[in-house]
């Protein structure tokens, strides 16, 4: 059994999986460590991962790349058009408000979420999984980026569930990489914590983290972001140049050819890696467009200096951690970096002179996310035993609640979970109502947000129910493992009295009341919120009365009643959306297997076509007459010219019955007409041999009589 990790990356996403001799990054069919995050629409099917990649200038179009990038975003959003534009597919606003993605497939239009592209990608990442394991999986950690919102956290669970996975965790890039870094290390000191800052440069984004290490114990204190700062950004600041540079040059503009921009991408994304490792690189692609050789150079200095403005940023996110774990740079003991944008020379000299010490690069900086998110999975799942080792995330945005009454009142300002809170909590508040209530959750500073995503999360309706005046209500919040805040359970507490009267001489042991701070809300209502995990259990309080002598005594008892809780997600899926998404991925699923068997049909009787002809006139030349041979030869040229031919596109009941026929064609041909002469001969010789065999029989049985004979008279 294993237990297996995703780190879905912009680019490239890895699989991690924890076996009984450690943890391993499994290879693709292309037995690589890194899968394209690609989904490519082919004519009559799809390609996923490094198919996808290798169909993607043939199909420019129809190819999704960089899906993350548009999880939980709406179409309006001036930063989305932006991005919008960098892709070659194309795009609509949807009903909610959200991105659609339209194109060309099996001769119609379809349209798709990016939650649907994800969803694929993810069940080509599970298949890859499974042929390596050769057993089916669900169970997972999944890593997320520390800025994701509660809907684009949603998103992931929505396309995990449709790709047929199970997370047990979304976990934080970040935190992943502290967990893998932090699990394996015996050196910390026993003097205090070790404070270590890991800069994560990925495609798309950079993230920073501060840890807190001590043995067997690890606890975030920060996350800082900057969601549009990647290594794609320094890419783009080489295809401009080049892009300028080939316009006066050769008087050609791959702005407007799609085909020509994917093309100097990646080159310039190749580019890129080498002036890494050189001080200079030069860039020759054949045949650009307008059917052009182009050539170009660069040194390493002049990269840098295009890209100052790139570099500057990444001091934002760092100075940001720093500023919200409350410390300086005195007490940081390393920076980890690591991430795909990570190995830019200049990079790592920026921060050298930011944190005032050279930066490690101890983790694997591509596959440290997966590592530690298969690590996670191993410790959640019941199959392994991991050693002892606490982490604890912290949230990154601060969430509020308000009630259909107004703001929920405490000393926060109405925040419920602070930003930083840990992951996860259990908070209850306690209400005064009668009646169906709702609970709004929003984020309560839109600051710490990223640019133009909504602040609203969910809505809550608590009820419907009847209770007398002043009963209380109490409402467990719960912030999850993944990140997202949920109402798990709401209570409704009443007090009754007894009429029934005992009589007991005995001490009374009267049960403790909790205690509730309690602030107006407003009409006459009021909430208590309360830190801790709610047992589940109900409570009994019970008041008495001493009304005589004899002890007479009133009962008052406390009674709880569960109330339904129903939830309105701002721009989530409904159960009826999720399963038209299901029923659409279970077709394309079978339709790309009915091509993959229809193409092994056609391999084979290929195959069988040359592996015949080849065999007729060499294996079985001297089993076949040249009448024979001539034969065969015309059936296996007729199939191969109609497999080229009217053949080339048919489907897998013609290849199979093809192949049939001709198999029927020459094993007819191995049973010819047997000459009736050649059987008469046949018929003689064994006759003759038959004869021949008696003979020598009855010549040895005499020679033997007499041979007895003469040893009697001697």
């Amino acid at each position: 059994m294993s237990v297996v990790g995703f780190d879905i990356g912009n680019e490239n996403c890895v699989i991690s999986a924890v076996k009984q001799r450690g943890i391993d990054v499994l290879l693709n069919d292309e037995s690589k460590r890194e899968t394209p995050s690609v989904v490519c629409f082919g004519e009559k099917q799809r390609f996923l991962g490094s198919a996808g990649a290798a169909s993607a200038t043939m199909n420019p179009k129809s190819t999704i790349f960089q899906v993350k990038r548009l999880i939980g975003l709406n179409f309006s959003e001036p930063r989305v058009k932006d991005e919008l534009k960098m892709f070659p597919f194309e795009t609509s606003e949807g009903p909610d408000g959200g991105i659609l993605i339209q194109l060309q497939y099996l001769g119609e239009r379809h349209t798709f979420t990016p939650v649907q592209i994800l969803a694929m990608l993810f069940a080509h990442l599970k298949d890859i999984t499974e042929k390596n394991l050769e057993f089916p999986i669900s169970d997972c950690v999944i890593g997320i980026p520390s800025y994701f919102t509660d809907l684009q956290r949603r998103a992931y669970l929505y396309a995990a569930e449709i790709a047929g996975l199970k997370p047990l965790r979304l976990l934080h890039d970040c935190t992943a990489t502290s967990l893998g870094y932090g699990i394996y290390k015996t050196d910390f000191s026993s003097a205090g914590p070790t404070y270590i800052v890991f800069v994560d440069i990925g495609h798309c984004d950079t993230q920073v983290s501060i840890a807190s290490f001590e043995a067997g114990y690890m606890k975030i204190l920060s996350h800082a972001y900057d969601r549009s700062l990647g290594s794609r950004d320094f890419d783009e600041v080489l295809f401009k140049y080049f892009a300028a540079q080939f316009k006066e040059q050769y008087n050609i503009d791959v702005y407007s050819n799609v085909r020509a921009s994917v093309r100097l991408r990646v080159a310039c994304e190749k580019l890129k890696k080498v002036l890494s490792a050189n001080a200079e690189a030069p860039l020759n692609i054949e045949c650009l467009m307008d059917e052009k050789d182009v050539k170009g150079f660069i040194k390493r200095e002049e990269f840098e200096n295009l890209a100052s403005g790139l570099f500057e940023r990444i001091r934002v996110p760092c100075n940001q951690a720093l500023s919200d774990a409350r410390f300086t740079v005195d007490k940081i003991h390393a920076v980890e970096l690591v991430g795909s944008g990570s190995r830019i020379p200049a990079i790592a000299r920026l921060l050298a002179s930011l944190f005032r010490r050279e930066p490690s690069r101890t983790l694997n900086a591509s596959e440290c996310v997966a590592r530690g998110c298969a690590l996670q999975c191993a410790m959640l799942s019941p199959i392994f035993r991991v050693r002892d080792y606490e982490v604890q995330d912290s949230l990154p945005f601060s969430i509020g609640f308000s009630s259909d009454e107004g703001p929920i009142c405490t000393m926060t300002n109405s925040i419920l979970f602070p930003k930083g809170q840990p992951i996860p909590s259990v908070k209850i508040l306690t209400f005064q109502r009668s009646s169906l209530f709702r609970l709004e959750a929003f984020y309560a500073n839109p600051n710490e947000l990223p640019a133009g995503m909504p602040s609203k999360i969910s809505c809550f309706t608590i009820g419907p129910f009847q209770a007398s005046h002043g009963a209380k209500v109490k409402v467990k919040v719960h912030l999850n493992i993944h990140g997202i805040v949920t109402v798990e359970s709401a209570s409704l507490i009443e007090d009754h009295e007894d009429d029934s009267v005992t009589r007991d001489h005995a001490q009374l042991n009267l049960d403790k009341m909790e205690a509730e701070s309690v602030s107006g809300s407003g009409s006459g209502s009021s909430v208590a919120v309360e830190n801790g995990v709610e047992d589940g259990t109900s409570t009994q309080s019970k008041s008495s009365q001493t009304t005589s002598a004899g002890g007479v005594r009133k009962h008052k008892s406390t009674r709880r009643h569960e109330i339904p809780v129903s939830e309105n997600i701002y721009g989530g899926m409904t159960e009826a959306d999720l399963s038209e998404a299901r029923e659409k991925e279970i077709q394309l699923t079978q339709q790309d297997r009915t091509v993959e068997q229809t193409k092994e049909k056609k391999n084979a009787l290929e195959s069988y076509v040359y592996d015949m002809r080849n065999k007729l006139f060499h294996t079985y030349r001297s089993f076949a007459s040249d009448q024979e041979r001539e034969g065969i030869s015309r059936s296996l040229q007729q199939t191969e010219d109609w497999l080229y031919e009217d053949g080339d596109d048919e489907t897998e009941n013609a290849y199979s019955s093809r192949l049939e026929d001709l198999k029927m064609v020459i094993i007819s041909s191995k049973n010819p007409k047997v000459d009736p002469f050649l059987l008469f001969f046949l018929f003689l010789d064994f006759l003759l041999v038959l004869c021949s065999w008696w003979i020598l029989l009855r010549i040895d049985i005499k020679m033997k009589r007499q041979g007895h004979r003469l040893k009697g008279i001697c």
